[in-house]
């Protein structure tokens, strides 16, 4: 593969964010010399969390539309002019060999210039459901990798290649330590750990019922690494103590997956495509509040063959300590699921997804 300059545009959440590092990581290890940009929207966390891996990024002045009445929307026609001008000015300097989009607002404007220009352009769909920008995209865009059988309800299927998500390679091929990993959150190595994710920006319904089973989880002899949010992080720090970790987020990915016995976390697809690599009994409380429900479906695609349990937000008061506790308890059943989870990985993903560019250059 010679060596060429990669636009790589994703954000607004971890689940875009991700996926877009992971594929620009591995291009780097493959070629020292690629010149690699990220391109996002100002304001959002790829502007932090892009420049820490070791990434340029440049924002556009962009954000989405929303489904409730807003002064914002009458901002977006601008936004989105601005941004088109933008990527029209990225594109001409930085002359990229291929553009890739992993989804969120900046991927829109920066892909329909880059398509204008004939320049080739690819869009990986993390979710069961697509996001109003990739199915735009994926109308004119030369490839489309997607995670889920079935997408060619959404996407030309000429196009459309099954890769899985994009996984990064710490977690992947982590070599860490159960010990050190449990040491380094300073928790007892020989109690089981309960990790709690609820994703990149953290979950109200989530945060509050971890906050309400503490004791319940001392109970079980637990220890617990709780991340909750930057957004709730001084809401429940507080509540930090022994066995007890409250953390706002965790960078140290292939550490906490180390440590964890047990996981508790959204239904997002990229972090079900590295829960699924990383294979521990697993309890999956999805979002009601994205598109089509789509975190749900993530989450019954595991379900279905035994990879993990489900509760639905509704439920929680409910269900929850009563399927938690069989998670905890029933030896057979933590074993199907690391079995059936590992199954389904798809390790080799970012690399799929590097092949299919190299044939588009």
């Amino acid at each position: 593969m010679k060596p060429f300059k990669l636009i790589v545009s994703g954000g607004g959440t971890g689940g875009h964010i991700y996926p877009a590092l992971s594929i620009a990581t591995a291009i780097r290890q493959e070629q020292k010399d690629a010149d690699i940009l990220f391109v996002g929207a100002r304001g959002k966390m790829e502007m932090e969390k892009v420049p820490k891996a070791g990434f340029p990024i440049r924002g556009l002045w962009i954000s989405g539309f929303q489904r409730s009445l807003s002064i914002q929307n009458f901002l977006f026609p601008l936004k989105l002019l601005v941004s088109l001008i933008q990527s029209l000015f990225i594109l001409r300097k930085f002359k990229p060999t291929i553009v890739v989009g992993t989804g969120g607002f900046a991927s829109g404007p920066l892909l329909q210039v880059a398509q204008w220009f004939k320049i080739p352009t690819l869009i990986q769909e993390q979710n069961s459901y697509p996001g109003i920008t990739n199915r735009i995209l994926g109308k004119k865009v030369n490839r489309i990798c997607v995670a889920y059988e079935g997408m060619d309800r959404y996407f030309p299927s000429s196009k459309t290649v099954l890769t899985g998500n994009p996984i990064r390679a710490s977690i992947c091929g982590s070599t860490v330590d159960t010990k050190k990993a449990k040491s380094f959150f300073e928790l007892n190595p020989q109690k089981k750990t309960l990790v709690i994710l609820g994703g990149s920006l953290g979950s109200q319904r989530i945060n509050e019922l971890i906050a309400s089973k503490i004791d319940f989880f001392k109970s079980c002899s637990l220890e617990v690494v709780w991340q909750c949010g930057a957004w709730y992080y001084d809401r429940y720090k507080s509540m930090s103590q022994d066995g007890l970790v409250v953390k706002p987020f965790v960078n140290e990915m292939d550490q906490l997956f180390t440590a964890a016995d047990f996981i508790i976390s959204r239904s997002g697809a990229g972090i079900l495509s590295e829960l699924s690599c990383v294979g521990k009994p697993l309890l999956l409380i999805p979002s009601p509040n994205v598109t089509a429900n789509h975190q749900y479906y993530n989450a019954m695609a595991l379900v279905n063959v035994n990879a993990a349990r489900l509760i639905e937000e509704k439920d929680l008061e409910e269900k929850f300590e009563g399927v938690f506790s069989e998670i905890i308890t029933n030896e057979k059943l933590q074993k199907e699921m690391q079995k059936q989870l590992k199954s389904i990985a798809k390790p080799q993903a970012t690399q799929h997804i590097i092949n299919e560019m190299k044939q588009l250059i």
